[in-house]
């Protein structure tokens, strides 16, 4: 397992997952050996290029997944696979609604893919102290990235509630040229 923090752990057993709780994050290593932890200031290089090998998520600045990984790393969660960031889900609290969690983006490593582990991650996440009150998940997903749509319509399921679709960004919002709209999808109650 790997511990990126100084602080005392304590073991904890969790569902047959090996957990390591300390007082900065909660860090759990799955049957598969995948470790799923708050992501810290040293994971935002790692998910910048986590973020650019998809080739299809919008790719911010290095910056902003240092700021990511540094001042929302309680509702964002990373997994490491042989000590390499190989997934990585960004989601706030907004701000106007503290029962709703945005999940901005969510990748995975092509060579991690179809082992479940977005799936995975959205569920950690939800278990989170900082995810207590989370009532609804609210995300945008363009029209033709159908494998988050079929992410969020199993989250939906497994949390037995309903998700809705609305317009949300049109693609003249957008500065550039060919961005596609991106619709709310809203998951909730639960």
């Amino acid at each position: 397992m790997i511990f990126k923090s100084k602080l005392t752990m304590k073991q904890l057993d969790f569902g047959g997952d090996n957990i390591t709780k300390s007082a900065q994050a909660t860090i759990v290593k799955d049957s598969s050996g995948a470790v799923f932890r708050e992501p810290c200031l040293e994971d935002g290089s790692e998910v910048w290029k986590l973020i650019k090998e998809t080739g299809v998520l919008d790719l911010n600045s290095s910056y902003s997944y240092l700021m990511w990984c540094s001042y929302f790393n309680d509702t964002s969660i990373i997994i490491e696979s042989n000590e390499k960031v190989v997934g990585f889900v960004s989601g706030f609290v907004k701000p106007s609604s503290p029962n709703r969690l945005f999940i901005w983006q969510v990748a995975v490593a092509e060579s991690e893919r179809g082992k479940g582990f977005a799936s995975k991650m959205l569920h950690h996440l939800l278990k989170r102290n900082s995810c207590e009150g989370i009532e609804y998940i609210e995300t945008t997903i363009s029209p033709s990235n159908i494998a988050s749509q079929k992410l969020f319509q199993g989250l939906a399921r497994d949390l037995k509630t309903d998700i809705k679709v609305s317009e949300c960004f049109s693609t003249n919002d957008f500065p550039e040229k060919g961005h596609e709209d991106e619709l709310m999808h809203q998951i909730g109650p639960f």
